[in-house]
C-alpha cells in the first residue's frame, strides 16, 4: 500500500466528519476542553491551542487495544516508535523494558515525566500502574528550556487521577491465535477522602504474568533474511540457515570453508543438509539452523506494581502531598545458544572409528574446524536470561496558590532502580577450550592437558565433554566449561524543584503570563556486585563490567507569554519564550531557549511558530561505563588493508563528552470551526537537528576515519597502538560526539464527536510523515526514512497513522482501529556488485483491532481482538521494529468501578 493509500483513508474520515457536521449544527456547543489543561510548556494551554504541538490521550484511547503497559499503548500513536518492547528486545539485557520513543531518535531523547517531575521509572513505564493514569500529554517538540536536558524529541506526562474516588477492580487475559503469548493479570485501586474533605488518599495494585511467545515458525516471514548469490547478488529470503554452523556441529576446513558435511546428534557423519541455493556460509532451506530460529517471539515477564497517594490541605490555599510506588519485573528465559568455533584434533577422544571412516571417505584428514550451535547445555539448554528489576520511588510536595491567580509548586523526589541480572550456560573460555580437546588414555577421555608429560600444564579439574553431535554435554562437564556472569547494579535519582507561574500585570491585549523556577537534579549508578568469572573476563558471551559513577546539575528556568494583539472574534497575537540555564558538575554551564508564537484568527484558526535549542546530556553508562574488551579480525588500511588478526577493541566511558546539542522548528496550527462544534483539526511540520550526538564507532571504523585524515588528529590520538614491529594490537573505541542526526516531517490530527441515538460517536485521526532522517553516525550519511528492515538501525516508515471510529453509551460501547504503517526499502546495504537486494521493497500493512465492551450496573466486560484479519509481518531476521509480529491475538476481562 502506498502512500496514496493513506490519502484515502485520512479522506474517508473526513468525509465521515463532514457528513456528521449536519447532525452537530442541531446540538448545543460544548466547551473547548476547558477542564483539560495540558503541560505543553510552563505556561498552561488548552491541546490544540498549545505553543508547543501538544496530543493529548485520554483513559479511552489508553485502553484501545488492551495493551498490556503504558509503553505499548502510546506505541501505537503515530509519533512513538516501539523502539523497545518485549516484542522488539527479545535477545536483549533490556528484555520487556519499555520506555517512550518519540521520532525514533531513541528513548534517551524523550523526556518522560510524571505529574510534571522526573521519575526513576521513566527509564520503563512498566512502573506506572495504568488503573491511576488519568490522561497522558505528548508535547512533540523541542523542550529542554521548560523541562530540562532529554526533552529533545519532546516530553512525555504522565498525569495521574490524584482525586479518584471509590473502587475500581479488574481482571484481563489474552492469548494468541497460534496458542501463545499467554498472559492474565488483575489491578484493584481505591480513593477516598477524609478530615471533611481536606485529604485524600489513594493506593493502587496491579499484577500481570505475561508467559512470552516462542513459536517462530507459525509465524512467517520471522526466519528471513539477507542471501548474496554466488553472483554477489544480494536478495531477501525465507528460512535462511548457517553452513558453517549446526547444532550437530559443521565441519570446516582450516579456513572456514564448509566441507558441506555435519555430525548426527549420535557422533556420526552425514551430509550437512542444503537447500535452495548455497553460498559460503549460508542456505536457503535445507535442514539446517539460524541463531534466531531460537529466539523468542515476544520475551515472558512477571510484573507488580503498588502505587500510593495522600495529600491534604493545609490551608485553603495550600496542598501537601506524598506519593509512595513499588515496582517489580522479572523473568527467566531462553536467548540464544552460543556458536563456538573451534578446532577438532584427528585424535580427539570422542571422534568414533565410524566418524573417523566416513570423515576420510569424505577426504577430511587431520585437525578441522566444528562450527557448533550449542543448544544442548544441561536442561535449559541456550543462554538462560534472568532478571529481577526493584524500583522504589517517593515524591514530596507542595503546591499552592496566593493573590490573584498566581500557582507555585515545590517538590522533592527520590528513586532507586535496583537491577540484578544472569547470563547462564555461558562457556568459560579457558576451561571449554580444554575440554573439548581430549584424548583417550587407557581407553577413557581425558582432557589434553592432563595427558601431557609436562606436569605444569595439568588442570585436575578438568572434565572432557563430547561435542560432536548433540545432547552428549555431560552434568560434570557443564559445570566445569560452563558458567554465569551476573551484576547487581543501581541507578539513583534525586530530584527537586521549585515553580512559581502567574500574570504579573497585563497589556492592552491581556494579561501577561510567566513561569519560573529552579531544579536540582542528583544521578548516580553503582554495580553494587559483578561475578568473579566476568571479573576476570572469563565469559565467552557476556562479561559483565563494574560502572560507578554520577553527576549534579542545577538549572534555572523562565518562561513569558505576552498577548501583542486581541480583537474579539478576529485576531489574537501572543508570543512566547523561555530560557534555561544547567550547570553540570561533569560539563559546566550550558543555556537551552526557545521563542514562538500564536495567532488566532477568526475563532477558528490557531497558527503557530516555535523554535528551539535543546540539549541532551550524556549519560552515566556514556561517562562512567566501565572497560569493555572484544577480540576481532580487521583489515589494517595503515597496511595495505592487509588482514589483522585477534586485535583488541576496547569500549567504555568518555568522561570528556559533551551534551549534544539540538535545534528544533516547528510550523503548523490548528482549526475548530465554530460551525462544527467538537471538530478539531491540526497539522504541524517539524524539523529536528541534532549536533555532537554520542555514538561508540566499530574498531574497522575508527581505523577507516584515522586512516582517512591527517596523522596526529584529534580522533585518532591514542586509539591505535602497535607492536614494536608495527602489528595493529589494539583499539578504543569509547563513547565520542562523533554524529548528527537530522529529521523532519509532518504530524496530522483531526477529532470530533457526534449524537446517535442514546450514545455517541467518536473519530479521531492521527498521522505522522517523516520526510526524511539523516543519520551521520561519524562514518557515512544515510536517510533512514523510508528504511522498514527490521535489522536497520533507525528504520523508519514514512508514513505511520491511527484511525479510530467509536460508539459508546450507557449499556454498550465498541471502537473499530486501524493502523497504517507504511512499507519502503528492507535495508540502504549494497552487496559487492554495489546493488541493493533485487526483493528489496517491502509493502504496507494496515492493522484492524476491534474492541467491544456490554455494561451492567458497576460490571464492565469487554473484548478485544487485535490484528483481527492476521496481518503477517514481513520478512524479518529476528523481529521487526515497525510491524506486528504476534498475529492476531484476543484478549478480554472484566472491571467494576463503585
Amino acid at each position: 500500500m502506498k502512500s496514496n493509500h493513506f490519502l484515502w483513508f485520512a479522506g474517508s474520515a473526513l468525509s465521515v466528519l463532514g457528513s456528521a457536521s449536519a447532525a452537530w449544527a442541531q446540538q448545543p456547543e460544548e466547551p473547548r476542553e476547558k477542564d483539560i489543561i495540558v503541560t505543553g510548556s510552563r505556561i498552561q494551554r488548552q491541546g490544540f491551542d498549545a505553543p508547543t504541538p501538544t496530543t493529548v490521550i485520554g483513559v479511552a484511547e489508553l485502553r484501545q487495544g488492551d495493551r498490556p503497559s503504558l509503553a505499548q499503548a502510546l506505541n501505537d500513536i503515530p509519533q512513538f516508535r516501539p523502539t523497545l518492547t518485549p516484542e522488539t528486545t527479545t535477545g536483549n539485557t533490556t528484555a520487556a523494558a519499555s520506555p517512550a520513543d518519540l521520532r525514533g531518535l531513541t528513548s534517551v531523547r524523550t523526556l518522560t515525566l510524571l505529574n510534571g517531575y522526573r521519575f526513576t521509572g521513566s527509564a520503563d513505564l512498566n512502573a506506572v500502574p495504568q488503573n491511576v493514569i488519568k490522561r497522558v500529554d505528548v508535547v512533540t517538540g523541542g523542550a529542554s528550556a521548560a523541562w530540562g536536558s532529554g526533552a529533545v524529541a519532546g516530553v512525555v506526562n504522565v498525569i495521574l487521577d490524584d482525586e479518584m474516588i471509590g473502587w475500581k477492580m479488574g481482571a484481563t487475559t489474552g492469548i494468541s491465535s497460534r496458542g501463545d503469548g499467554h498472559r492474565y493479570g488483575g489491578d484493584i485501586a481505591w480513593g477516598t477522602k477524609f478530615a471533611e474533605g481536606r485529604g485524600h488518599f489513594m493506593i493502587a495494585g496491579e499484577y500481570q504474568d505475561n508467559k512470552g511467545a516462542f513459536d517462530r515458525r507459525s509465524r512467517p516471514s520471522l526466519n528471513s533474511g539477507l542471501f548474496q548469490r554466488a553472483d554477489g547478488q544480494l536478495v531477501l529470503a525465507e528460512d535462511v540457515n548457517f553452513t558453517i554452523l549446526n547444532r550437530g556441529g559443521s565441519i570446516l576446513r582450516l579456513n572456514a570453508t564448509p566441507y558441506n558435511l555435519s555430525f548426527n546428534p549420535d557422533g556420526s557423519v552425514g551430509a550437512l543438509p542444503l537447500g535452495s541455493q548455497t553460498n559460503g556460509q549460508l542456505t536457503i532451506g535445507g535442514g539446517g539452523q539460524n541463531v534466531y530460529d531460537y529466539v523468542s517471539v515476544s520475551t515472558p515477564y512477571e510484573r507488580t506494581n503498588i502505587f500510593s497517594r495522600v495529600s491534604y490541605d493545609l490551608t485553603d490555599n495550600l496542598n501537601l502531598w506524598i506519593n509512595g510506588s513499588y515496582n517489580r519485573m522479572t523473568a527467566r528465559f531462553g536467548f540464544f545458544p552460543e556458536t563456538p568455533i573451534s578446532v577438532i584434533m584427528p585424535d580427539n577422544a570422542f571422534l568414533t572409528a565410524t566418524a573417523k571412516s566416513q570423515l576420510a571417505a569424505a577426504g577430511v584428514s587431520g585437525p578441522f574446524i566444528l562450527g557448533r550451535i550449542l543448544d544442548d547445555v544441561g536442561p535449559d539448554g541456550l543462554l538462560t536470561f534472568g532478571y529481577t528489576r526493584r524500583n522504589l520511588e517517593g515524591a514530596i510536595g507542595l503546591d499552592g496558590t496566593f493573590g490573584e491567580g498566581w500557582n507555585y509548586r515545590a517538590y522533592y523526589d527520590h528513586g532507586e532502580l535496583r537491577n540484578a541480572q544472569s547470563l547462564s550456560n555461558q562457556r568459560i573460555t579457558a576451561n571449554f577450550n580444554k575440554a573439548i580437546d581430549s584424548v583417550l588414555v587407557g581407553g577413557s577421555p581425558v582432557c589434553r592437558v592432563n595427558a601431557d608429560a609436562n606436569p605444569a600444564n595439568n588442570d585436575a579439574a578438568c572434565v572432557p565433554i563430547d561435542i560432536l553431535g548433540n545432547g552428549k554435554i555431560t552434568d560434570a562437564g557443564r559445570a566445569y566449561a560452563f558458567g554465569t556472569g551476573a551484576a547487581t547494579t543501581t541507578t539513583k535519582l534525586d530530584t527537586t524543584g521549585f515553580s512559581l507561574s502567574g500574570q504579573p500585570f497585563s497589556t492592552w491585549a491581556g494579561p501577561i503570563d510567566i513561569a519560573l523556577g529552579a531544579d536540582l537534579r542528583w544521578e548516580e549508578f553503582v554495580t553494587n556486585k559483578i561475578d568473579a568469572l566476568s571479573a576476570a573476563r572469563a565469559l565467552g558471551t557476556l562479561n559483565y563490567a563494574a560502572t560507578n559513577g554520577g553527576f549534579s546539575v542545577r538549572e534555572f528556568f523562565g518562561e513569558i507569554n505576552v498577548p501583542l494583539l486581541d480583537i474579539e472574534h478576529t485576531a489574537k497575537l501572543e508570543v512566547n519564550g523561555a530560557a534555561r540555564y544547567s550547570d553540570y558538575s561533569t560539563s559546566g554551564g550550558i543555556w537551552t531557549w526557545k521563542a514562538g508564537g500564536t495567532l488566532r484568527i477568526v475563532d477558528d484558526f490557531l497558527f503557530r511558530a516555535v523554535y528551539s535549542r535543546d540539549i541532551r546530556s550524556p549519560s552515566i553508562n556514556e561517562y562512567f561505563l566501565g572497560r569493555g574488551t572484544n577480540i576481532g579480525n580487521v583489515q589494517d588500511p595503515f597496511n595495505n588493508n592487509s588482514l589483522a588478526l585477534n586485535v583488541v577493541s576496547y569500549t567504555g566511558g568518555n568522561r570528556d563528552l559533551d551534551p549534544e546539542i539540538s535545534h528544533t522548528l516547528t510550523l503548523g496550527g490548528s482549526y475548530s470551526p465554530h460551525y462544527i462544534p467538537g471538530l478539531r483539526l491540526s497539522v504541524d511540520y517539524y524539523t529536528i537537528k541534532i549536533d555532537d550526538v554520542i555514538v561508540t564507532l566499530a574498531p574497522q571504523d575508527v581505523l577507516n576515519l584515522c586512516a582517512a585524515e591527517a596523522a596526529g588528529d584529534n580522533l585518532c590520538g591514542g586509539l591505535i597502538e602497535r607492536d614494536a614491529n608495527g602489528g595493529l594490537v589494539s583499539v578504543l573505541r569509547t563513547f565520542r560526539n562523533l554524529a548528527q542526526y537530522k529529521t523532519k516531517g509532518l504530524d496530522i490530527e483531526a477529532s470530533y464527536q457526534m449524537p446517535l441515538g442514546a450514545g455517541k460517536v467518536s473519530v479521531r485521526a492521527l498521522a505522522t510523515h517523516v520526510m526524511e532522517l539523516l543519520i551521520d553516525d561519524g562514518v557515512r550519511t544515510t536517510d533512514r526514512a523510508g528504511i522498514v528492515g527490521g535489522e536497520t538501525t533507525f528504520s523508519t516508515p514514512k508514513w505511520r497513522a491511527t484511525g479510530t471510529v467509536g460508539y459508546d453509551d450507557d449499556n454498550f460501547g465498541a471502537d473499530l482501529r486501524a493502523r497504517y504503517v507504511s512499507g519502503g526499502k528492507y535495508t540502504f546495504q549494497v552487496g559487492p556488485n554495489g546493488q541493493l537486494p533485487l526483493n528489496n521493497d517491502i509493502s504496507s500493512r494496515t492493522y484492524f483491532d476491534l474492541g467491544v465492551r456490554f455494561k451492567v450496573g458497576n460490571f464492565t466486560v469487554f473484548g478485544n481482538v487485535n490484528n483481527l484479519f492476521d496481518r503477517d509481518p514481513p520478512m524479518s531476521q529476528y523481529t521487526s521494529i515497525n510491524y506486528d509480529v504476534m498475529g492476531r491475538y484476543f484478549s478480554g476481562g472484566v472491571r467494576l468501578n463503585f
